[in-house]
């Protein structure tokens, strides 16, 4: 399931891109985890209306807003730099995990973490600035989401611990999209009718809702429930391999030697950060 999630999102990236060219970032967002909920309300009823209380709810909202502020900040990003860009740099999450996990449970980072992150940096500064040091808007955005990212992903095990994740994850989706449409609507331009009647622009909404909200969303906040966090962070940051991979193959990305040294550090920080470090987040399983 873990494996399922970023082959979903890599092939997402391009699509957001086009899908972009006709709605706003938030609109967008709220548009496709409204649909993502009310899937999870239609396959998982019982288990939500079971499992629903007030401290479920409260876990569902946290999670919600960040998602959403994690979604908005990567899809603003995106419409100011290319898919891969935008793929790799939110994978730079992974190594932030570990230090907002230090945060909520207070277990430190180790050397490893340490290391990993200066890497990290590094493939940052390679990807990310001009020649004179500057790093543009759309790549600052995808960092500001990959931030948001990492904190969710420090948050699931930290609530999954006591409550239902079907609950849980209908109401992320659910405040995710409201969210997403009260930012779009207060701010964005609407579509036009002719453009949303688009059978194209459908299917690229079809895809972003039902695979990479739904399917990939669930894939992860289950798979996360049976993996231990490292693990499952480091086969999710693989969404910015398969998101390179598939936007060079379909959106014509062409890279640099600069911009592949950056990847390749990048991807060596996830490694050291997860495989090398020894230290686990400690949790306890909830059964599914």
């Amino acid at each position: 399931m873990l494996l399922a999630a970023p082959l979903i999102w890599g092939a997402s990236f391009v699509v957001m891109k086009y899908s972009l060219d006709i709605m706003g970032p938030a609109m967008l967002v709220g548009i496709r985890f409204v649909v993502a909920g009310l899937l999870v309300l239609v396959f998982f009823f019982p288990r939500v209306r079971a499992n629903l209380n007030k401290k479920t709810i409260t876990a569902g909202v946290i999670l919600g807003a960040v998602y959403f502020a994690a979604y908005w900040a990567q899809n603003v990003g995106l419409t100011d730099t290319t898919p891969g860009k935008n793929a790799f740099l939110t994978a730079a999450y992974v190594v932030m995990v570990p230090y907002l996990y230090w945060i909520l449970a207070k277990k430190s980072p180790n050397i490893y973490n340490i290391i990993a992150a200066i890497l990290c940096l590094a493939g940052i500064g390679f990807v990310s600035l001009d020649a004179a040091l500057n790093m543009g808007f759309g790549d600052s955005m995808t960092l500001v989401g990959g931030f948001f990212f990492a904190l969710h992903m420090a948050l699931i095990p930290y609530f999954a611990r006591d409550y239902d994740i079907f609950t849980m994850s209908f109401l992320q989706f659910i405040v995710c999209g409201i969210l997403g449409l009260i930012v779009g609507f207060a701010i964005e331009p609407l579509p036009s009718l002719a453009e949303l009647a688009n059978p194209t622009f459908f299917w690229q909404m079809f895809y972003l809702a039902v695979g990479s909200s739904f399917l990939a969303s669930m894939c992860q906040n289950v798979g996360q429930t049976r993996v231990n966090p490292s693990q499952a962070s480091l086969i999710l940051s693989l969404e910015g391999v398969f998101g390179v991979l598939i936007s060079i193959a379909f959106y014509g990305e062409v890279l640099t030697v600069r911009v592949i040294i950056g990847f390749a550090l990048i991807f060596i920080a996830v490694i050291v950060s997860e495989v090398l470090s020894t230290k686990e987040i400690p949790w306890q399983r909830k059964a599914i």
